[in-house]
């Protein structure tokens, strides 16, 4: 990822909004996976655009049918959709992550292993996971952060996306995959990974639980002092 400018302003409100959430919510919060990467990044395809309860059903079924990620990737594509039915797009997501699980076993000469993206820097393992076809930001950051890698990488989803614009901490106008950059900048750099982790799950907690798309509960927000869009309504 490229550096970001920091706004030492926005900075120290970013930090203040994560001490109340945090406060909120009870940090440290457990990480809810303990996949390796390369399963934290096939789970990581199948819930783009799909509720959590789904592509997790998805993943499960998928790992007690083929049991290598080897046997994913040579087994003919209509058994893997029939698999991950449970998610959305199944006809999308088989053949994608069968091209990506070709790609890693050649990358890894059949190893079927991302963990030496442990021993690269961030940006770096980042980059790599994104060299990928269908990885983004949000993928390159949940596989490094969620799986037990747990590296230092802030994943945006829409929850916490919509928070940090009505915060204020990004524009109105900046999408999902480029606030990663922005967002991740505001963090200070001597944050460690639980840290890191925490931020993403409060502010995800906070979009679900207070911070609805339609008629927010603005009554009852902790940030709201620091909130402009909860202060204009």
């Amino acid at each position: 990822m490229v550096s970001q400018p920091i706004n030492a302003d926005l900075q120290h409100k970013a930090i203040a909004i994560h001490d109340r959430l945090c406060a909120e919510y009870g940090c440290p919060i457990p990480y809810f996976h303990t996949l390796d990467p390369l399963s934290e990044l096939v789970s990581s395809l199948l819930s783009h655009r799909t509720k959590n309860r789904d592509s997790g059903r998805a993943f499960k079924q998928l790992v007690a049918q083929f049991p290598t990620w080897a046997a994913v990737r040579d087994a003919p594509t209509a058994e893997v959709e029939t698999a991950i039915a449970p998610c959305t797009w199944p006809e999308q997501k088989a053949p994608r992550i069968q091209q990506v699980l070709k790609l890693i076993g050649d990358a890894t000469h059949n190893e079927w292993s991302l963990d030496f993206l442990q021993d690269m820097p961030i940006p770096q393992a980042r980059a790599w996971l994104e060299a990928l076809p269908g990885v983004g930001p949000k993928t390159s950051a949940a596989v490094l952060c969620f799986s037990q890698l747990r590296g230092r990488a802030l994943p945006v989803d829409s929850h916490h996306h919509r928070v940090a614009q009505r915060l204020g901490l990004i524009s109105k106008t900046l999408a999902v995959g480029p606030s990663h950059a922005v967002l991740e900048a505001l963090l200070p750099e001597d944050w460690n990974a639980q840290q890191i982790y925490d931020h993403h799950e409060v502010m995800m907690l906070h979009g679900q639980r207070c911070c609805f798309y339609n008629k927010p509960a603005c009554d009852r927000c902790v940030v709201l002092s620091l909130c402009p869009y909860g202060q204009s309504r």
